[in-house]
């Protein structure tokens, strides 16, 4: 399963060239994996309300073209990795057919204390029916 959220660049995304700060490429891949779990079944609130969390210990963007004020940007998301207590999400960022970045991120999934933990059966099986092979 992949999800794709358009989002329009506003000016407070972008810096004093008109572009998209790279930094929060980063925040557009947050959003996208939130509208992913959200897609599959997880709500993120859900998630922490029953004491769990996806903290980020890795992420790599590739910067290929930039995206500029009032651009109309999709996010695509997949999630590509699956472990018994990890998962890994692969983005492209877009404007129409034109990739302007692409990147990924690892995410644990913890308790309140940040300890790595396993899936609930549940969850585990939210995810594994989600999972997308890597390209």
């Amino acid at each position: 399963m992949a999800n794709s959220l358009q989002i329009r660049v506003s000016y407070a995304d972008t810096d004093q060239m008109g572009m998209v700060y790279y930094g929060n490429y980063l925040t557009f891949f947050e959003r996208g994996r939130t509208e992913l779990l959200r897609e599959a079944g997880l709500e993120y609130k859900v998630i922490e309300k029953r004491g769990f969390y996806f903290p980020v210990i890795y992420a790599e963007c590739k910067y290929l073209a930039p995206a500029k004020y009032d651009d109309l940007i999709t996010i695509e998301t997949k999630l590509t990795e699956l472990t018994a207590a990890s998962i890994t999400c692969s983005y492209t960022v877009k404007n129409g057919d034109k990739i302007l970045v692409s990147g990924k991120t690892k995410h644990p999934f913890v308790n309140k204390l940040l300890k790595p933990v396993r899936f609930p059966q549940d969850i585990r099986e939210i995810l594994e029916k989600n999972l997308e092979e890597s390209n």
